[in-house]
């Protein structure tokens, strides 16, 4: 059994990625750079392809930030292992790492310090000591960083009345659609899908995000970062084989996954 510890460096600059991988080889001569990734995409493939003990993720990448990288691992992670240690990589940015400092998440600031590095080396050491003696493989520590790193991640909502209506082009035309009438939205690109209770549809620009500042969330429940339901439209909720929470919508015969950031909803499952 291979006991090297391992890592995977996602970052889109190549020179900060080869200073990285540099400075971790002469601080933990040990640790075996598995992969690099220059977006979160295609980090997260190779994350799920090897495994590694640690993962240093810019958190700002073309395509998919390293947070939103570390969201979808986290659902798609065989709950079986432990999920890898992360260290974000990130300019300074006084927001981002209060938020980090809060929720016990290690950064590295660019430029890469020896330093400081030093210091992130000693701490996964052991932290990975600790893990393998506790054979830890509890996904819920994770989520619930995650899941606060992301609230502070997103913007203050603006003081502002919630949505009324929501306004849709269809055609040449502008369609006023009342918020009484959404069943659930679905981001799709650059657009938002919004499925209304007389099963009709239109697409909004708005982003999911922007949209959700001005929903009321006792009303409307996000269940996947590209997915928000009426909640009083859910009809029920089904676990399936691989312990994965699919839920049916009053009328609807379509299933619509639950990903594990947002399954504490639904505790009694």
């Amino acid at each position: 059994m291979n006991t090297q510890p391992s890592a995977l460096i996602a970052e889109d600059e190549p020179l900060l990625a080869q200073t990285l991988q540099r400075e971790l080889q002469a601080l933990w001569p040990a640790l075996q750079v598995v992969a690099t990734a220059g977006d979160g995409l295609s980090a997260v493939q190779l994350v799920l392809q090897h495994r590694p003990d640690v993962l240093f993720f810019d958190i700002r990448m073309p395509g998919q930030s390293g947070l939103e990288a570390a969201v979808e691992l986290a659902d798609a992670w065989p709950s079986e292992h432990a999920f890898p240690l992360l260290v974000f990589v990130t300019a300074y940015d006084q927001y981002a790492i209060a938020a980090f400092d809060a929720q016990a998440v290690d950064y590295v600031l660019k430029p890469v310090r020896a330093d400081r590095l030093a210091k992130t080396v000693m701490r996964l050491q052991n932290r990975l000591q600790q893990r393998a003696a506790q054979n830890a493989t509890d996904l819920d520590p994770v989520l619930n960083q995650l899941r606060s790193l992301l609230h502070a991640q997103t913007p203050a909502a603006p003081a502002a009345a919630p949505l009324q209506l929501l306004q849709a082009s269809v055609g040449n035309q502008l369609r006023m659609v009342p918020v009484d009438e959404v069943l659930y939205l679905e981001a799709a690109d650059k657009y938002v899908r919004v499925f209304t209770l007389d099963g009709g549809e239109v697409l909004l620009r708005t982003p999911l995000k922007e949209l959700m500042q001005r929903l009321d969330a006792h009303v409307f429940w996000q269940i996947h970062r590209g997915s928000v339901v009426r909640a009083s439209a859910i009809e029920s909720v089904t676990r399936d084989e691989l312990g994965k929470l699919n839920l049916c919508l009053k009328g609807k015969s379509e299933r619509l996954a639950v990903s594990r950031l947002y399954a504490h909803q639904f505790k009694a499952m």
